[in-house]
This record gives C-alpha cells, structure tokens and sequence, in this order.
C-alpha cells in the first residue's frame, strides 16, 4: 500500500488506528483503498517508546527508542503489556497510568492528521488484541480519549487483519486463519467470507505472548554466557540490560534472514576494573530452540481455534500472518505444515492491522459503503453471572459462575437463563455480572451489578427471575432481569468504552499529561459526549436522581442518532446471516433507519428503534 500524501483534505475525519506493543500506526480510506498516513519524515511506523528528557520534553517514537540505552530510566516502552493494569508506571521520576503512556503515543500519531484534518476532533477505529479483556479495552479507549481523538469503537486486531485481506474479495466463499504474533500478545482468529460478509468464527490467544517474550528469552541466553565466563550478571545493570535489549531485537531481525548472527556487544558495565563485553555466535537454531514453548503453544491455540469453528486444517483456505514477529523462518514453517500449503503475504504484516482498522472506519462513516461488507465478531470472554450451588453434601455454596453468553458465541447475540429465590420469603435478589471462563466468579472479572427488587414473597425456589443478556458490535452489554411471575423488569447497560464512572482518574491523567513540555496540550475534545456514568439505568427503572429531563436537547438527539446507527449495524450483520422473510424485514428497516439518520427525524426514529429492536431479539433467539 502507498503512503498517502498528508495535503489531502477530501476525507471525514475518521481514521483506524493499530495501538501496538512495538509500533503503532494510523491509516485512512483514499479511493477506496485503506493507506497508511506517515509522519512528515516519511515513516509508516511509528515506534512505541515514549522518552521524557531532560527538560521534561516528551519525545515518541524512534527518537525515544534510540535512547533506551541512554536514558533507560526515562524511557518506557512496551506499555500494551500493561494496559488495564491498576497502579502506575514510573518514567523519569513521574508517575503515570499504563494509558496516560499510551495517550501520548496516540496523540503524536493525532500529530500526522493536523495536515489532513486540522486540529478539529478526529473520530477514531483503535484495534486491540481479540483476548483482551473488559479493562484493558476500556483502557484503551480512555487512552484514544485523553489523546483527542472520538473511540467509538474498538475492533479486534484479527478481524481488522481480515479486512485489510477481505476488502475487494468479491463474493468468494473462503476460510480465513489470521495468525497474529505481534510484539506484546498473540491471537488466532478463524473467519468465513462468503457474499460480502466477513463473519469470525473462533478467536483464542494469550495476550502475554509475543515478540517481546523472544527478546528477552535471548536476553537471558546472552547474560548467562557472560556470568559464566565473566562472574558478573549484566541484567543487574539497568543500561547493561538495555543494551542486551536492543542487540537481541537486532539478532532476531538477522536470524529470520540467516542462518547465523554474530553477537558484539559494546562495553556493557565495569566489574573490577574490567569492562564485560560479550563477542559470540547464535545460529537460527539455536534461537528457535529458545523461544519453541512459546512457538508450541501458539500453535495450539491455532488447533484450540479451528476446533471452536468446527473445522480441520484443510478447511482453511488462506493463512495471514500478522505482526513482525510472524517473520521467523520457524513461524512460516509450522504454519506451512499444518495447513499444507504456504501462508498469504499480500498484506504487509506489520501494515495489516492499521489497514484494517481503516477499512472499518470506511465502513462506519460510509466510505467503503459500495463494497456491501459486513462484519461480524465473537465474544472474545464468556459473560455471565454469580449463583449459589449446592456442594456434594447438599450445603448451598455462593460463588459460582454461570456463563449466558459463551465465548465465541457471534455476536450481536440475546442469550437468558433463568434463576431461582434461595430462601423463604426472598424478596429481592443481586444481579452480579462477570466476564472469563473459570468455574469460580472471583477467578473472573466484574463488569458490574444491580438489584432486583419487589419479588413476591414465596417458599425458596418458588419465584423466579429471567436474566437475559444482550451484546452488540459496538461492544455494549445490555443485562436485564425479570420477576417471571410478577413481569417487572429492571437491569443495566455496562457499556465497553471509556470509564465514564472514573471522572476523577480521566481527570487527574489529563493534568498529568498536560504539566508535561509538549507543543500540544493533550486535551479533551470539544465533540465528546456529555459525562455520564458507565452503568445507565434503563429506560423504564425509577432513579433517585433526575436524569434525561435534565440534559440538553442536542444531546438528546445526538445520542438518538447514535443508537440508531449501532442499531443498523447490528441488524446488518445478522440479516447477512439469516435468509427469507427475517431479512427482507430487516432490510426493509436499515432503509427506513437510514433515511432518518440522513433527515436528522428525531421525532419518529424511537418507534423505528423499538420496531428494529423487537426485529433483533426475534431473529437472535
């Protein structure tokens, strides 16, 4: 793909961004096409390192890679690998939030759109590994936000992988395994094109396992031959290690061209007097030996994920590999024999995800609307609730997981299931919602909880509630719970984006990031939604405070317009997938939605929300 020239000032400002462990990169749709926007010295990736110098001048990207050895305790690199993390990351005496580092990679990449866009807000498509969880993507999008841009959607990096492959496809029926190794984490997603539909079928993956874990593996390798022949362990020495650091990326690159590298490094430490150095070869071989658990297990997760979709390796009809670390010799290999044949390289692997992203922000703000593709993905974690359940000897045990949507289940999906009073009289029961796979709820991630109030009192088990869950593409889970016998209804919306419930922590990062000497402030864009809590109430629930009569008018209809074009989305993706009178319904409803999404009729889009809404649940159940 061409760089496209950054004077171009033809396009609504929406861009797909890949946030990566190494590098990241922006992209946009010209012609139809995705390209990659590059900085004004010409570079199409931009290095994830973030250096504060001695001015307290920030400074991303190869500059700041260049001074990890340097300034190692000014510098910060790999900081994917710790997003969602709580507590705070020490760089150049300062402390900061993993997505405060990452705002600031984001907002020089906001820098490459000021040509293109100005400097008004900049809506944005940024892809994260498909197994990261609830707060790592939330990280993400607060990331997005303190930088300046507008995250309404986050995409998973091998779907975003698959439509930079998908686009221009036609109407081929393929099967697609997007093999994902990147610098921080590994997914393996399996996709089905077929009649403009690009639908996920499996997703699996560690988002701990990646090139960087190779790096250090080699690290480790080099400091060992120098305690034993020097008595000395350079990885004590924090410029020792960077150093070690950035020779064993450099061997990596060399081995996945030849069969041998030769280490030399410059002086690393001083011990006794003496200067430690390390002078010595390593073959391919020698590398793969290293890193071949790390090799195992992702192809495991591959055969973990055909499994799910229900096919055999000769299913697949196209390989991607994706991320820089999938240039190892020993990577194309194992790829090659399980699947008999040799992996696609139309895409550049580094290059795929940001054109991915870019070609779903064309497909969001209506660029790419000639191709006709839809997308579907998965759930890539199982969600599902708290329950008691009776131990071996009859004692009732809280604490347990109940999964209503399955992972890899397609999404947008409506699953329910019904639970039961525990005791004499119980009237009210506690709606705790989860996300993960393991047996025990304290194992698994919250996403958030409510109460069920009014349950008319009955022997135990004598009352039940319904708890249906609801999960779109834009990543929003809508839990409801219903008194069966009485109908009424309460529930929550915990919605996958920027953690508007943490005013405070969104605020204290913007002051963090704004005492800093840049030539932009990072500030929040004029064009955000109002502040809201991330847990809404749903419509119909009595609240204790006053809510929508107290908002703005404008915001009222914003946000209308919004759910209306999610609400297309979704029918979208699953008419694609249904046939007969379900779909010529659903269609006929994606014009009607779309002509009063383009009059601005926030008059009588709610009965078409409420028609399209009745439509959905029916041909999801």
């Amino acid at each position: 793909m061409e760089t496209i020239e950054v004077n171009d000032a033809t396009f609504r400002p929406i861009v797909g961004i890949d946030l990566g462990t190494t590098n990241s990169a922006v992209a946009l749709i010209r012609d139809g096409q995705p390209h990659i926007v590059a900085s004004p010295q010409g570079e199409q990736l931009l290095p994830s390192v973030v250096l504060i110098d001695n001015q307290d001048q920030v400074i991303v990207g190869q500059d700041a890679k260049d001074s990890l050895i340097a300034m190692p305790e000014r510098t910060m690199a790999a900081i994917k690998r710790l997003m969602g993390r709580e507590g705070f990351v020490t760089v150049a005496g300062k402390e900061f939030l993993p997505e405060d580092v990452s705002a600031l990679i984001l907002k020089q990449l906001r820098e490459y759109l000021v040509p293109i866009f100005g400097d008004g807000p900049v809506e944005a498509v940024i892809t994260v590994p498909a197994y990261f969880d609830d707060k790592q993507r939330r990280a993400t999008k607060r990331a997005g936000e303190l930088a300046g841009f507008i995250v309404e959607r986050i995409i998973n990096e091998p779907t975003a992988a698959a439509l930079a492959y998908g686009l221009g496809q036609g109407d081929e029926h393929k099967n697609i395994l997007v093999y994902d190794l990147g610098g921080g984490t590994f997914d393996v997603s399996v996709i089905t094109l077929q009649d403009g539909v690009l639908e996920v079928r499996s997703s699996d993956g560690n988002k701990n396992l990646g090139g960087e874990d190779f790096d250090w593996r080699l690290v480790d390798w080099m400091a060992e031959r120098i305690r034993q022949e020097q008595q000395v362990d350079p990885r004590k020495d924090l410029r020792a290690r960077a150093i070690l650091k950035e020779v064993a990326e450099k061997t990596k690159w060399t081995l996945s061209t030849y069969n041998e590298a030769s280490i030399e490094t410059p002086v690393l430490m001083m011990h006794d007097g003496i200067p430690v150095s390390l002078n010595t070869p390593v073959t391919a071989e020698e590398f793969t030996q290293m890193i071949q658990p790390w090799l195992d297990e992702t192809l495991q997760l591959t055969q973990t994920a055909l499994k799910a979709a229900n096919l055999a390796p000769s299913d697949i009809d196209n390989v991607l590999l994706v991320g820089g670390s999938t240039r190892i010799p020993k990577v194309q290999q194992m790829m090659r024999e399980l699947f008999d044949h040799d992996p696609q390289h139309e895409v550049d692997p580094d290059m795929a995800v940001a054109l991915g992203a870019a070609v779903q922000a064309g497909l969001k703000s209506g660029a790419l609307s000639e191709t006709h593709l839809v997308v579907t993905d998965v759930a890539p974690f199982s969600m599902g609730i708290s329950v008691v359940r009776a131990d071996r000897w009859g004692e009732m045990v809280p604490g347990f997981y109940k999964p209503i949507i399955s992972r890899n289940t397609t999404i947008p999906c409506t699953r329910k299931t019904t639970v039961y009073t525990l005791y004499d009289r119980q009237d009210r029961i506690q709606v705790e919602i989860f996300q993960g796979e393991h047996d025990r709820v304290e194992q698994n991630l919250q996403l958030g909880s409510f109460f069920v109030p009014g349950i008319p009192p009955a022997l135990a088990g004598q009352e039940s509630v319904e708890v249906q869950f609801r999960y779109n593409l834009n990543g929003i889970l809508e839990a409801t719970a219903k008194i069966v016998s009485t109908k009424a209804t309460q529930g929550i919306v915990v919605q996958d984006g920027l953690d508007r419930s943490s005013t405070d922590l969104f605020e204290s990062s913007k002051v963090r990031l704004e005492t800093l000497a840049q030539a932009d402030t990072i500030v929040e864009s004029e064009a955000n939604e109002p502040e809201e809590d991330e847990v809404l109430l749903m419509e119909g629930i009595e609240e204790k405070e006053e809510s929508a009569d107290t908002l703005e008018q404008e915001t009222e209809q914003s946000d209308v317009i919004k759910e209306a074009q999610r609400i297309v989305q979704d029918l979208q993706a699953i008419a694609s997938l249904r046939q007969g009178s379900q779909r010529s319904s659903a269609k006929s409803l994606i014009n009607q939605l779309e002509q009063a999404i383009t009059r601005q009729d926030t008059e009588g889009l709610p009965d078409l929300l409420d028609e399209a809404t009745d439509l959905l649940f029916e041909m999801e159940g």
